[in-house]
C-alpha cells in the first residue's frame, strides 16, 4: 500500500509547491506587522484544507463536469507558472496581506500561502499519478516541515541569508517546471 518512492516524490513535489522556505520573507514581514503568528493554528488549518481537497476534490470536479485529467493539465499549467515565478523572481500569485492581525495565522499564512491554489491543484493533480494513501503521507510530512519552519523563521533567516533563500527558491523552481512538463505530457497523451 505505502510506496517509499511515491511518498518521497509526493513530499518533494508538495514541498516545492508550498515553498515554505521561499515564503520565509513574507512570514517574517507579517510577523513584524502583527507581532505573533500561531504556528500550530496555521499548520492545522492548512492540513485540514489539503486533506479535504485530497478526499473531496474529485467530487467537487464532478459537480462541474471536469475530469481529473483536465484538472491535472490545468494544474500542470499552474505549477509551471509557480516554477517560472520562482526562477524569474517575479510575483504572479500575490498573497492577501490585508487580513486583520487576529486572523493572520489562517489568512494569509494557512490559506493561500501554504494551502493555496497551487498546493490544492497539485494535490488533485498528484491523484492522477500516485495513490491517495501516499499523497496523504506526503501531506503530513510537509505539515511537519511547515510547522518546523514557521517555528524557526527567525533562526532560518539568520542562517541562510537572502542569497541562500534565493538559491533554494530557484532550485525548487526548476524542479517544479520539470514536474509540470511531466504531468502535462502524461495527461495530454494519455487519451
Amino acid at each position: 500500500m505505502f510506496d517509499f518512492k511515491e511518498i518521497l516524490s509526493v513530499t518533494l513535489i508538495l514541498f516545492s509547491v508550498i515553498d515554505i522556505l521561499g515564503s520565509i520573507p513574507i512570514i517574517i514581514n507579517l510577523r513584524k506587522k502583527v507581532g505573533h503568528i500561531q504556528s500550530e493554528k496555521a499548520t492545522i488549518a492548512a492540513g485540514v484544507l489539503m486533506v479535504l481537497f485530497l478526499v473531496l476534490g474529485k467530487s467537487i470536479l464532478n459537480l462541474f463536469g471536469i475530469g481529473v485529467e483536465d484538472f491535472a493539465i490545468a494544474g500542470a499549467l499552474i505549477i509551471f507558472a509557480l516554477g517560472a515565478e520562482m526562477i524569474l523572481g517575479i510575483e504572479i500569485f500575490k498573497p492577501d496581506t490585508s487580513a486583520s492581525p487576529t486572523s493572520t495565522s489562517i489568512v494569509p499564512i494557512a490559506f493561500p500561502l501554504i494551502a493555496g491554489a497551487g498546493t490544492l491543484t497539485t494535490i488533485l493533480t498528484l491523484k492522477s499519478e500516485y495513490t491517495q494513501a501516499n499523497i496523504a503521507v506526503g501531506i503530513v510530512l510537509n505539515l511537519v516541515i511547515v510547522y518546523a519552519v514557521l517555528k524557526s523563521t527567525n533562526w532560518l533567516e539568520r542562517k541562510l541569508g537572502q542569497t541562500g533563500l534565493d538559491v533554494l527558491r530557484r532550485i525548487f523552481g526548476i524542479i517544479l517546471l520539470s514536474i509540470a512538463i511531466k504531468i502535462f505530457k502524461s495527461n495530454v497523451f494519455a487519451g
